[in-house]
């Protein structure tokens, strides 16, 4: 299919590589559980409202994941999405690779595979569209494309602020502590397939990692696949379809003192059916300064221009971002 990113073509030195004796990546994971289930229609209930707050902030520090249902996206607002999504990864191959000349995009906005790869487990099985909310200006050729991350991000956003006010205040700072220290605009979305993989317990779908943001929110489909580390084992997660997956990034446990954990996690490469997620990523702009107010702290003040940049030299030393522990207070 002219649609599909040649994985097999580009790895073949390393599959041949590979052997039938080499480890199931996922041989090691516990049964899947299902995430804390918050249902936010609670905090409209003055009577409630304390609980549910309660319910967000303890899942953020036990599990550092969560799901909301009654989250106020309209079924409507997230199918259109995925609907868009799906043509947009339909298109050929070349025309996605070409980001910049056929989407109007920057060159690095379309990803797939891992060109870094030195072996089968640095390998994600997935290709991605990353969007910044800026990005949607310079979109006039895809109208309906534009029309669907507009709306999709527009609700995000507005569910990613709220939370992280109710996370802000479980802290004891300011409830308006994100629209005073950080601009709107400066999120994104990453559009996510994972295609059908010949070799599913080889590769990853996504390679295990902790997300940089504030807050990602995630709406995925039914297939399933998203694995998360929880007491150092790895658990599978029940997709379920009323509800949206919520998880902490690096720099609310920074911003939290660790109170919030931003926890590992990936997604699983199969076989016989492809996934598609649409994820956005709660974010403050690149120079904004990251400092938790309680004391002492355990991380020093760093912008995430700063930590960007360390991530991205880790990842070309070592392999893998090495992420919050570069930046403790020794």
């Amino acid at each position: 299919m002219d649609h599909e990113p040649p994985f097999l073509n580009t790895y073949k030195t390393l599959l041949e590589k590979s052997s039938e004796n080499d480890d199931d990546l996922y041989s090691m994971v516990e049964k899947s559980e299902e995430l804390p289930l918050i249902d936010l229609e609670k905090l409209l209930n003055p009577h409630e409202r304390d609980e549910c707050m309660k319910e967000i902030s303890e899942a953020a520090s036990e599990w550092g994941f969560f799901q909301v249902i009654n989250h106020g996206i309209s079924k409507e607002v997230l199918e259109n999405m995925i609907s868009e999504q799906k043509k947009l990864f339909y298109q050929p191959f070349v025309n996605k690779s070409d980001a910049k000349n056929f989407f109007n995009l920057s060159p690095k906005a379309y990803r797939w595979g891992n060109p870094c790869a030195t072996n089968l487990r640095q390998i994600s099985w997935s290709e991605a569209f990353h969007f910044s909310l800026t990005d949607f200006s310079s979109m006039d050729q895809h109208i309906t494309l534009r029309s669907s991350l507009e709306a999709f991000a527009t609700r995000m956003d507005t569910l990613g602020e709220n939370l992280a006010n109710i996370l802000a205040l479980k802290l004891n700072m300011k409830s308006n502590h994100f629209q005073e220290n950080y601009l709107p605009k400066s999120s994104f979305i990453r559009l996510n397939r994972y295609p059908q993989c010949p070799i599913p317990s080889k590769v990853y779908g996504l390679l295990p990692h902790s997300d940089t943001s504030f807050l990602t929110i995630l709406y995925q489909d039914i297939v399933g696949g998203l694995q998360l580390k929880k007491d150092e084992k790895w658990v599978g997660v029940k997709p379920n379809p009323q509800a949206l997956v919520v998880n902490i990034g690096d720099l609310f446990q920074a911003l939290s003192n660790n109170v919030y954990k931003s926890i590992k996690h990936r997604v699983v490469a199969a076989e016989h059916v492809e996934r598609f997620s649409t994820a956005f990523f709660y974010s403050p702009f690149e120079d904004a300064i990251i400092q938790s107010e309680n004391k002492p702290t355990i991380y020093k003040k760093f912008t995430l221009r700063e930590y960007r940049k360390q991530n991205e030299k880790d990842v070309k030393q070592t392999g893998d971002k090495v992420g919050l522990s570069r930046f403790i207070i020794i």
